[in-house]
């Protein structure tokens, strides 16, 4: 069956499969604090998953032509990510770094943080969500080059598993000159160190 062919579970549902999760935890449901708790975690989900519901890429469409000659690096700073890892359900948390270097217009920068958090509400890994983030602006803006990095921690790792607090994980994805010219990459990765 097809995603889009898929029937999405009801809200009802959803607040019973955590009542189930509280269950199965060892907990019980209907006690106190714990019975408003699957309405608020299906609240939640669907305020953290926000990036199911559109198509962040339309968020590139309105640009601007005059741009007065700027055909310099644009680069946004610390937006804050904050996804769910795809392996267990659990937040990544961090900031990333956008950049292109325009060929005949510009976006809004607003939009580029639109960008990142509509693709970052979804279930993810970071790599592909670098990935995704670069792909859409060099298709949509048509740059003479993009530049993504994510630094962010994983709570999958740091809570669990191998539980290590504190260690974070950096994902890049350059195309076209910022990838190809040695210049401009150097100058993108010192713009986002804050040199």
């Amino acid at each position: 069956m097809s995603e889009t062919a898929r029937r999405r579970p009801t809200e009802a549902e959803a607040e019973a499969a955590v009542r189930t999760l509280i269950e199965w935890a060892g907990d019980d449901p209907d006690r106190e604090g714990l019975r408003e708790t699957p309405a608020r975690v299906a609240r939640a989900y669907r305020e953290l998953f926000a990036g199911y519901e559109s198509d962040p890429r339309a968020y590139l469409e309105r640009t601007f032509d005059e741009v007065g000659g700027y055909d310099e690096l644009v680069l946004l700073r610390d937006i804050p990510v904050v996804s769910f890892c795809e392996h267990h359900m659990l937040p990544f948390l961090g900031r990333a770094h956008v950049g292109y270097l325009p060929s005949n217009r510009v976006v809004g920068i607003s939009k580029l943080a639109r960008v990142v958090h509509g693709f970052a509400r979804r279930l993810q890994i970071q790599e592909k969500l670098t990935a995704e983030i670069a792909e859409a602006i060099q298709d949509i803006l048509r740059p003479k080059g993009v530049g993504v990095v994510i630094v962010s921690e994983h709570s999958c790792m740091t809570m669990r598993g191998v539980n290590t607090p504190g260690a974070r994980l950096t994902t890049s994805h350059l195309m076209g000159e910022v990838r190809d010219d040695s210049r401009t990459r150097q100058e993108f990765f010192e713009l986002v160190r804050g040199q």
